[in-house]
């Protein structure tokens, strides 16, 4: 196990090296002169090569992006030019609220997602089953930002059972009002990934109960519980890992536009706003975070494969 680990981790670098390379290329390419906005409306041409210079945005290409690399790999992301508030400061305060919206939306994804495909995959001809493909197939119809406003529209104006603005309250403070206050945009990211979950989940199970595993197992005098969720319900979570693993990268994806909806103070709002006010420094910063913990969700998956199956970690 420890060395399926370290050929995961020695992958992991290179790749996030890559990552960091695009994200300073692409904000590299972003019209504009961070010096400019640094320097404010009326600045002289000698002021902004002033600040260039100070910066070292006056070097070559390579050589900047060399620095910035060097300079992220010590904790030291700039600073907001808008602002003049460390960029690791800011994304230490919204990260924080970004992951715990996460942790809700992947919680109500698997409560939703799970039950719905053993449901759809067992039976999936069976009045159960095509009720479900039916839910299935309209949830995946529903963008997520245009469910985030049928739910304030639903729950906040008509109900008012929920704020229509999401509040960050962490969790362990107060358990209660950080699900008040984050239910809606972790209900509006999390419908959408769990549809997809649940159809290749419900695909997955079909198939494995199919098998002559499962036939051997019945043959053997197995209830039907007991065959549905100690072998054919293992076997189809491997594939499925990875379903919900790209989906749980779509939430961080999708946070950003269900954040600004619900104006919630995570990584969505804060990169939202660095857009507009073209901070490049802390879109930089946003950017790089969002890639490693991207990253780092796909070697935990990884990891959950050699729990899963333990033939991964031999081949």
């Amino acid at each position: 196990m420890s060395r399926f680990l370290l050929r995961r981790l020695a992958q992991f670098v290179p790749v996030l090296v890559i990552g960091a390379l695009a994200i300073w290329g692409f904000v590299y390419a972003l019209p504009g002169s961070p010096a400019a906005i640094i320097a404010g409306a009326g600045a002289s041409q000698a002021e902004i090569n002033a600040i260039n210079a100070r910066l070292g945005l006056n070097h070559p290409v390579w050589q900047q992006f060399a620095t910035w690399l060097g300079n992220s790999l010590h904790g030291n992301l700039g600073t907001s030019a808008v602002t003049g508030t460390p960029v690791s400061s800011l994304l230490g305060t919204a990260a924080p609220a970004t992951a715990q919206l996460a942790i809700m939306a992947m919680v109500v994804l698997v409560l939703i997602a799970v039950p719905l495909g053993v449901a759809a995959g067992v039976r999936p001809r069976g009045i159960v089953g095509r009720i479900v493909s039916g839910f299935l197939s309209v949830s995946l119809a529903v963008p997520p930002f245009w469910l985030g406003l049928l739910l304030i529209l639903a729950f906040s104006v008509k109900l008012r059972v929920f704020p229509p603005a999401a509040i960050y309250v962490p969790f362990w403070q107060d358990p209660a009002q950080a699900l008040r206050g984050a239910i809606l945009p972790a209900l509006a990211l999390a419908i959408y990934s769990a549809s997809v979950t649940a159809r290749f989940l419900a695909a997955s199970l079909h198939e494995a109960m199919r098998s002559d595993y499962i036939r051997t197992a019945r043959a053997k005098g197995a209830g039907e519980i007991r065959v549905v969720l100690r072998h054919a319900l293992r076997n189809a979570l491997l594939p499925t890992l990875t379903v919900a693993a790209l989906q749980l990268g779509a939430l961080l994806g999708g946070a950003i536009i269900i954040e600004v909806i619900f104006t919630y103070p995570g990584l969505g709002s804060l990169l939202y706003t660095a857009l507009n006010s073209r901070d490049y420094a802390v879109i930089q910063g946003a950017l790089l975070l969002i890639v490693a913990i991207f990253l780092a969700i796909n070697l935990v998956v990884d990891l959950l494969y050699a729990v899963v199956d333990p033939r991964i970690r031999v081949s």
